[in-house]
């Protein structure tokens, strides 16, 4: 067996550990204040630097909220702080060779399956806003700004047809992190072309078909993917 050393954790670090347990013991409850710095140091037995990086560790956690001035509160992590937490990575994944692309295969998968789920799931309620979402897009044909946010929107709607927040929270940071190539694409005036698509896959949808609207989808995608990366090529 290969020798090494263990590192020993840092004082900080421990703190983090024994709060973020007493949180999940139900020790301390959502919405619960914190034992003031004081308490906490000498409950642990460490200086005030020690307890303030542990409470600004679980802060990056979603497990505690800092303000100046007061005690520490106990909050829940929500799927969009867990989304919001990636955004830096993921901006700095785009720029890596074949960043976008992989973005791009990322979304393909994810979207397609919102698709899939909603011929096979979806409400008449569901349906009906679907419909009113496309409309939209219709109504903003030539008008870019207004295009680009109800293009948005007519996906955000299957997104919201699954009906759990890490969905609609994984959906508007894949349509962040991919916002420069809507832009280009639609920019470059594909806007008719991108309402055309929308009404398929609305159409194979509202006809329960969850072949085509997999298929609807699919072909959606790759085509934006396809003239974004050609349009990038020929700047």
């Amino acid at each position: 067996m290969r020798g090494g050393q263990i590192k020993p954790r840092k004082l900080s670090d421990e703190v983090a550990h024994h709060l973020e347990q007493m949180i999940r013991d139900g020790e301390f409850a959502e919405a619960d204040r914190l034992p003031s710095e004081r308490d906490l140091m000498r409950h642990f037995g460490v200086g005030r630097p020690s307890v303030r990086e542990a409470l600004l560790h679980l802060s990056k956690m979603g497990l505690v909220e800092v303000r100046s001035g007061e005690r520490a509160r106990v909050t829940r992590p929500t799927p969009q702080f867990v989304i919001d937490a990636l955004a830096g990575p993921a901006r700095h994944m785009l720029t890596a060779p074949d960043g976008v692309r992989n973005f791009q295969h990322a979304r393909i998968f994810f979207e397609v399956g919102l698709a899939r789920n909603a011929a096979l799931h979806a409400t008449k309620e569901d349906i009906e806003a679907f419909k009113e979402a496309l409309e939209a897009n219709r109504q903003s044909i030539g008008d870019l700004k207004r295009f680009e946010r109800t293009d948005v929107d007519f996906h955000y709607a299957l997104a919201l047809m699954m009906r759990n927040p890490i969905f609609t929270a994984i959906h508007d940071a894949l349509a962040e992190w991919l916002l420069e190539q809507r832009h280009t694409t639609l920019a470059a005036g594909e806007d008719v072309k991108a309402y055309e698509a929308h009404r398929a896959i609305f159409e194979a949808v509202a006809a329960r078909d969850p072949d085509r609207s997999e298929r609807a989808m699919r072909n959606h995608l790759e085509y934006v993917a396809r003239r974004y990366m050609n349009l990038v090529e020929k700047r």
